[in-house]
């Protein structure tokens, strides 16, 4: 397809899965003002292409193989306030759509979604505006109005790194992986799992390790 660099508009695509960064490619490069400027699958590659290509929309996952899509979107936002995210992810849960939200993406949308519908989501997102999974938007609005179960989840008390730790464990990734994979050190993993099992109520190392585990089949 015959384009020029002033006719389109450049994303970058940041997921761990080799197929789903095919799929989005395809489905964008369908679309003649529509370019893929660069393709990623952990945090410090991601924010490599950003400074290198400037796209103008990064359409990001919260599970990378190294990093986090959530410190990654945080981390963009700080230093390149133009640049317009996306979220789009395996994740139901509300809870990560309202930090997604929070950390300054314009819009989270599911992974099962048609290519129909993560095109729309793009051009919203690019306009400026927000667009949010309508499953996930009903979620939002009940926990706004207090009708959601996850207002008075203990969950909901993590902070962002605790929750991916969270996640980790429930995935029962070790504390050495969890430190290479979040760039952390083990003291820093193990400050958080310490702060995790207070704030959830949490006994034991074994309590933790069932309550994530549950946690994750629950919204994973």
């Amino acid at each position: 397809m015959n384009r020029t660099p002033q006719s389109t508009t450049k994303i970058l695509i940041v997921d761990d899965h080799p197929m789903v960064r095919e799929g989005l490619s395809m489905r964008i490069e369908l679309q003649s003002d529509l370019e893929v400027c660069g393709v990623a699958s952990t945090q410090d590659e991601a924010y490599a292409l950003v400074k290198q290509n400037q796209p103008d929309l990064i359409l990001v996952d919260i599970i990378l193989a190294s990093g986090n899509g959530l410190e990654l979107i945080k981390q963009v936002k700080s230093r390149f306030p133009p640049i317009k995210m996306l979220v789009i992810s395996a994740f139901q849960d509300s809870l990560y759509a309202e930090r997604a939200l929070r950390a300054g993406a314009l819009g989270y949308l599911n992974k099962q979604q048609s290519s129909g519908k993560v095109i729309e989501a793009i051009r919203t997102v690019l306009r400026g505006e927000r667009f949010v999974d309508p499953e996930i938007s009903r979620r939002l609005i009940d926990q706004a109005l207090g009708g959601a179960a996850v207002t008075n989840s203990p969950v909901k008390q993590l902070t962002d790194r605790e929750l991916e730790v969270f996640r980790l464990i429930g995935e029962g990734t070790t504390t050495g992986a969890i430190a290479e994979q979040l760039f952390l050190s083990v003291h820093t993993v193990d400050r958080h799992r310490e702060n995790i099992k207070r704030k959830l109520c949490l006994s034991n190392a074994n309590e933790l390790t069932c309550a994530a585990a549950q946690w994750l089949v629950e919204n994973g």
